[in-house]
């Protein structure tokens, strides 16, 4: 909770000494005149903490929150830290969606930048001239800047916002980045002199040449380059008579359509785009979906509607609200499938590795992060490219990206399960780039009269069948999750041997304590971090003599704790003969997990999957 011997009436007057804005000012003057001091405790003793996602959290004042002042302060801390780089010519890009606050946000940030004579690359504008997500790692690249600030809360609810920042390589964060930027943050936690004139300042800085209003301009420059990188002329071919392919878009209340319906028009013309009415409006309040992630049940039951009313129309496409993230549903004899984050994936590497000539894979990698599928590395080993797997993230992903390219390797895709995919765009995640290459992969599916569930069959044929059982438990109690995995999980040296009377562990990673079983020196090749809790084994099942069922079966798991939310995250997926024997697979570690490790009853959890 922060120092405890500082009154309330001080944080109180500290934070009214801040903030400027009426609205943040009067909730908490509202607060201390009906007594509510353990709300008051709650927003403003202790702070949100900056980390490799920046800030996000709800939008109300006080200092744990989003709001002016913290935008404020981490800005403040943001640009103290690029002083220090001492970059020739430092600059900053910013951008926004649509979200309430956001523009707002981003014009402090801005502001804070310009005190410190640090050019500005603008990407928002007034007039809901916003942008989605993946513009601010490719403007980052596109002008070498410093670092790049993007406003948002991605698929959170309505009542977040987030600061999301990249640093001069076009990646998120990663360590010491966070931790040093958060060390300035705390050094100027006092608003600067004029920080608050945000319109005179921005004024000055257009004369000055330190503001550049650039949106267009790269809009232009990211569809130029999709064009360039992502679309294949081989695809322009004819359908077997049929001129366009019926799809229905949902950008989910977000950013994504404007440039959507631009490369579609422009490029793809094969296209026939049938967008969702309800959702095509930006809206911030999200008031067709209880949650705007197309992951989340029922998100994408308008657009599943809408393509119920259109003649020979069996594909749905979505993006979340910022556009950084991608979502399929396919009609497959009279029904709608969903694909999960994993099925995109797999789908999306066999379509790049087969754009590449066998005596050319060698020098090809594809990533994703360690909690997501592993029928990737099966693929890589029956085919020939390489594969590596990282940290949860893709600050991660992007950065090893990077590592790959500079010693010569090209790699074309990368993903997470999170319905997050990575092309040659940008070193991040990009729904849109993820939409542009699924449509060209579908006409090329229906060109060789098969489709994307008969594709996946193939895959999965050919490479094993790997199934998932994701979920996670809500966590009432800070402590209880480093009570699961101290006193519970480590509960022998140097790793358990069995969990229950179900499965042997026949590998066993900890990067809290930095020890891999599979390692000539039994040190794990990810980054440790031992303020974060985070395991991940391989298991064998077991008969009722405890003997190994099959050398062909296994489970991969990966257990941790989130560093955002107050969950315990479980990421499961079964390797069998069969689709369902290994749907029932990843099911039975599920309950064995639960029984021997998490105990939701003892432990107060709330179970979800």
């Amino acid at each position: 909770m922060g120092d405890t011997s500082t009154s309330i009436e001080d944080l109180v007057a500290n934070w009214l000494s801040m903030d400027v804005n009426p609205i943040t000012r009067q909730e908490i003057i509202e607060l201390q005149r009906s007594g509510n001091v353990h709300e008051l405790e709650q927003r403003l003793r202790g702070r949100i903490l900056f980390g490799t996602a920046g800030l996000r959290a709800r939008m109300e004042a006080g200092f744990t929150r989003m709001n002016d002042v913290t935008v404020l302060q981490a800005s403040q801390g943001l640009a103290s830290y690029i002083l220090k780089q001492k970059f020739d010519e430092p600059s900053i890009v910013i951008g926004h969606d649509h979200r309430h606050n956001s523009e707002r946000f981003a014009f402090i940030t801005a502001s804070v930048f310009i005190l410190k004579k640090i050019k500005v690359y603008f990407l928002g504008n007034t007039g809901l001239k916003v942008i989605p997500t993946p513009l601010v790692p490719f403007t980052v690249d596109y002008y070498h800047s410093s670092c790049g600030v993007m406003i948002t809360a991605s698929h959170n609810p309505a009542a977040d916002n987030g600061y999301k920042v990249y640093w001069g390589n076009g990646c998120q964060i990663i360590p010491p980045h966070d931790r040093l930027i958060q060390d300035e943050i705390m050094k100027n936690l006092n608003p600067w002199e004029n920080c608050w004139n945000l319109n005179e300042n921005i004024k000055i800085a257009i004369l000055e040449k330190k503001f550049q209003q650039i949106r267009d301009l790269m809009i232009e420059n990211y569809i130029s380059s999709i064009e360039k990188k992502l679309i294949k002329n081989f695809f322009q071919k004819s359908l077997n008579g049929k001129t366009k392919i019926k799809v229905v878009y949902t950008p989910m209340h977000g950013v994504g359509l404007e440039i959507v319906e631009k490369i579609i028009k422009k490029h793809l013309k094969f296209v026939e785009l049938i967008i969702t009415t309800e959702q095509a409006k930006m809206d911030p309040d999200f008031n067709t979906v209880k949650f705007p992630n197309p992951e989340e049940k029922g998100a994408l039951d308008l657009a599943i509607q809408t393509a119920n009313s259109i003649e020979d129309c069996n594909l749905v496409l979505a993006n979340d609200p910022d556009a950084d993230r991608f979502s399929v549903a396919i009609k497959y004899q009279g029904s709608w499938k969903q694909l999960t984050g994993n099925e995109i994936g797999l789908l999306f590497a066999d379509y790049v590795i087969s754009q590449f000539p066998l005596n050319q894979l060698n020098n090809i990698y594809i990533l994703n992060s360690t909690v997501s599928s592993q029928m990737i590395k099966s693929m890589a080993s029956k085919l020939g490219f390489h594969y590596l797997d990282t940290l949860t993230g893709f600050k991660w992903i992007g950065n090893k990206a990077i590592d790959l390219e500079k010693s010569g390797f090209q790699v074309p895709f990368a993903y997470e399960e999170a319905i997050g995919f990575m092309f040659p765009v940008v070193h991040d995640k990009d729904g849109i780039s993820a939409l542009i290459v699924f449509l060209q992969m579908y006409k090329s599916w229906l060109f060789n009269n098969t489709n994307g569930i008969e594709k996946l069959k193939e895959s999965f044929e050919k490479f094993g069948f790997f199934k998932e059982c994701n979920g996670y438990y809500i966590v009432p109690d800070t402590e209880t999750t480093p009570y699961i995995f101290n006193q519970i999980i480590r509960n022998s040296k140097p790793y358990p041997t069995t969990i229950g009377t179900d499965f042997i562990v026949t590998q066993w990673r900890d990067l809290t304590f930095g020890y891999d079983s599979a390692t000539p020196n039994h040190k794990p090749q990810l980054p440790v971090d031992n303020s974060s809790q985070m395991i991940t084994c391989v298991l064998k099942p077991t008969d009722s003599h405890s003997h190994i069922v099959s050398d062909e079966e296994f489970v991969r798991f990966t257990a941790r704790g989130s560093g955002t939310e107050p969950k315990l995250k479980v990421y499961i997926e079964g390797k069998a003969s069969t689709e369902q024997s290994a749907l029932e697979l990843a099911q039975r570690a599920w309950q064995s997990l639960k029984t021997e490790w998490f105990k939701p009853s003892e432990n107060h959890l709330i179970e979800k999957v």
